[in-house]
Order: structure tokens, then C-alpha cells, then sequence
């Protein structure tokens, strides 16, 4: 009975507190768990068994199971129905359209419970975790929640092709929309509903990106996100188009950008209307907003340009392409991450530095790759003059400009937990 200690201990120490927790009237949900299903007959019913029996037996409040059915052409409905005359706190609800997204709105929007939760038909996290994951949202001592597996301490079976696309949608999110949550696309999150009630309208997102664009203006409003690592298994007859996916969700990083650089999205607002100060200074030690950092990096881009350029040239005149670019890039490498280090993304002190220097020598790698390999294809088609090398690799260098800017912010200085840095 671990996870009734954990809930029974959350709503006293939000008591204690001064939050106020997240506790219904009497005779309703405390806890709506939707479960979003499309052409799921064969997985649904198993699923529904398994969850239902474990918030009986763990979870000491009143709860929902909610089956979104979005537009099933098979028996889904049907089990669905089923299931929900056979157990009183199973609902039903039809879409008649499909989408992730869409299912999640429908239902959030009008449920009465004041936690909102989801989590995938597959069941492929365990529900060991889900104590841990509305806790902190009955307490009131945070807003969302979100089962992560790529944060420290969780337990993931999955193959090498899965693994390295969630790592790289995420290191893409850290870059882009400098998101702070380790993992967008985890079926496994909750929300308090006061939350949801204030995000929900400014969503654009129907399918799967509705996560990522939920926990991005989470963060945004300044909302406390809390992480639960998850023990989470591939599911390898998942019916996820991952092509299709990563198209929209590339397309849903761009619009987010542009609305939430335009103002087109109130964040003010919302922080406003959820009870957060908006942010004047910049507290010392946080980094740089994104469009600082962006103006800072490309500063120190140009300069550390022209200095390779120089190596370059100086040390063509007695030497070969492939040399002269190996050691000109070498040296403004060191340069380039020391001087991004403290000028853009504002970290100062020598604690860490050897490991920036390390993480910043593996991206200059990279960069090599691409210079290289723009040198060495550009000898196969012809034999270029110095005038066409340099514009071979200038380009190179710009393709290898965006590829840094991505990992420096993303990965070598991220801004990590306390307790991260600690450990």
C-alpha cells in the first residue's frame, strides 16, 4: 500500500503547507485518467482490467477511468461500453474524429475532477509510477507532471532506433524552444484541472504535439513541472507512424516558435491568471533568454569565422586543405566554446569547464565531419581553386553553425538540476 502513504502523505504536507490541495467534493473523482484509444479491441479490455484493479487497490480517493474512443473503425466502442456497464467508474466518450490531442481536450475540458491524467492503452510505463506522478498535484505543490524516460533513474527497454529519435526530439526542443522538461513525449502525464482549464484554449495541436505544446507553455507561464522516472517498455506492435510523426511535430516546433517569439501566445497573461509574478530581472546564475543567447552566439560565430579563416589561409600556404582545416578548426573550437561559455550562455567559475571543453571538442567533431566531408566531396567532382574551397566550407561552416548553437544549449550547458549537479 506504498502509494496510499505517498497520497495520504502529499495532501498533509500541502496542508501543512499552505497549498491548496487538490481534493473534490464528496462523491466525486478526485482523479480522471483518460485513456485515448484508436482500433484498440484486442489491447483496451486488458488495459481497463489492470488499471482499474490497481487504483482500488492503491489509490484511496474517488477516480474515473475515461475510454476516448477517437473515431475506431473496429470493435473498440463496443468494448468500451462493455467495460464501462460492468465497472461504475468506467465512462465512455466517442470522438468522431481521431487525434491524441483532441481526445485529451474533449475530455479535460469538461471532466469535474480536479487532477486530469492520461497514459497510453499499451500500458508500456508502470503503474508503479503513477503514486508518485499525481502526488505533487494533490498537494498542490505542483501543476503538472510528466513520467520520463530519459531522466535519471528510469528503466527503459526499447530498440536503438526509438531510443535515438525521443533523444534527439528532445535535445531539439532544449535548442529551439529552450524547453526545460527531459522527456515531451512520454504517454504517462497529469495536470491539475485549474491548470488545464487556463492552457487548454491557447492549444492549437490535435495529434500528438499537443503534449509537447502543453508542457512548452506550461513552462512558459511558469508553472512547476515535476518528473517522475518511469520503468517503461516498448511496445513493438505500437501503430505510431514515426515518419508521420516527426514531420508534424517538426512542423508544431516551428509554429510554436514563431507564436511564442511573436507574442501571439499571451504568456504574460497566463502567468497572470495562474498566480505567477511575471519575471522582471534576471535572477544571477539563470541563462540568457533565447534570443539573447541567439545574438551572443552568432557574435562569437562571426569572430571565431573570421579567425578560422585566417588559420586557414596562413597555414594553406604550406600545408594541405584537409591539415590547414583540422588545426585552424581546432584552435577557434577552444576558443569559440570557452567564449560561448561565458558570454552566452552566461556560466562563469572553472567548475566544469573541462567537461565543457570535452562535450565541446566532441561537437567540434562534428563540425569537422561536416567540413570535411564538404572539402573531400567537393576534390571528388572537380579541382578546385582556393576561391571555391573557401565557399565550400563557409557553407559547411553555416549547416555546422546551426548543429552547435542545437548541442551547446541543448546538451554541453544545460542548465541541470541542483540535485543533478550534486550527484
Amino acid at each position: 500500500m506504498a502509494e496510499i502513504d505517498v497520497m495520504t502523505t502529499a495532501i498533509l504536507s500541502g496542508a501543512e503547507t499552505g497549498r491548496r490541495p487538490a481534493i473534490a467534493p464528496d462523491g466525486s473523482p478526485v482523479l480522471d485518467v483518460v485513456i485515448p484509444v484508436y482500433n484498440e479491441e484486442t489491447d483496451l479490455e486488458p488495459c481497463i482490467r489492470r488499471l482499474h484493479a490497481h487504483l482500488v487497490e492503491q489509490f484511496p480517493y474517488p477516480f474515473r477511468i475515461t475510454v476516448a474512443d477517437n473515431a475506431s473503425t473496429d470493435g473498440t466502442l463496443h468494448v468500451a461500453e462493455r467495460l464501462s456497464r460492468e465497472f461504475e467508474s468506467v465512462e465512455v466518450r466517442h470522438l468522431e474524429e481521431k487525434g491524441r490531442g483532441r481526445a485529451l481536450r474533449a475530455v479535460w475540458s469538461t471532466s469535474d475532477a480536479p487532477v486530469l491524467a492520461y497514459m497510453d492503452v499499451d500500458l508500456s510505463t508502470d503503474l508503479a509510477a503513477l503514486g508518485p506522478l499525481i502526488a505533487p498535484l494533490l498537494s498542490g505543490h505542483s501543476d503538472l507532471a510528466i513520467g520520463s524516460r530519459l531522466a535519471r533513474g528510469a528503466r527503459v527497454v526499447r530498440g536503438p532506433k526509438r531510443e535515438f529519435i525521443s533523444r534527439c526530439y528532445n535535445l531539439i526542443l532544449r535548442g529551439t524552444l529552450a524547453a526545460r522538461f527531459s522527456d515531451a513525449q512520454c504517454g504517462f502525464k497529469a495536470i491539475r484541472a485549474d491548470v488545464a482549464e487556463r492552457l487548454l484554449p491557447h492549444i492549437q495541436d490535435t495529434g500528438w504535439f499537443f503534449d509537447t505544446e502543453l508542457l512548452v507553455l506550461a513552462q512558459k507561464a511558469g508553472l512547476r513541472i515535476h518528473e517522475v522516472p518511469v520503468d517503461w517498455v516498448d511496445d513493438p506492435d505500437s501503430s505510431v507512424n514515426i515518419i508521420a510523426t516527426a514531420t508534424a511535430d517538426l512542423k508544431g516546433i516551428a509554429r510554436l516558435t514563431k507564436a511564442t517569439m511573436t507574442g501571439r501566445i499571451p504568456i504574460s497573461g497566463l502567468r497572470e491568471q495562474l498566480g505567477r509574478a511575471p519575471i522582471q530581472v534576471q535572477a544571477p546564475g539563470v541563462a540568457p533568454s533565447l534570443v539573447r543567447q541567439l545574438v551572443r552566439f552568432a557574435a562569437v560565430g562571426v569572430a571565431s569565422t573570421v579567425a578560422y579563416l585566417v588559420l586557414f589561409l596562413l597555414l594553406r600556404t604550406f600545408t594541405g586543405a584537409q591539415a590547414a582545416n583540422l588545426v585552424a578548426l581546432l584552435v577557434t573550437a577552444i576558443g569559440n566554446t570557452a567564449l560561448n561559455r561565458r558570454l552566452t550562455f552566461g556560466i562563469r567559475g572553472k567548475q566544469g569547464a573541462g567537461l565543457h571543453q570535452f562535450q565541446g571538442l566532441i561537437v567540434f567533431g562534428l563540425g569537422l565531419a561536416l567540413t570535411s566531408g564538404a572539402l573531400a566531396l567537393l576534390h571528388t567532382m572537380t579541382a578546385p581553386g582556393l576561391t571555391l574551397e573557401i565557399t565550400a566550407l563557409v557553407l559547411a561552416n553555416l549547416a555546422a553553425t546551426v548543429l552547435r548553437f542545437l548541442l551547446l544549449r541543448g546538451w554541453v550547458f544545460r542548465r541541470r538540476p541542483a540535485t543533478e549537479m550534486e550527484s
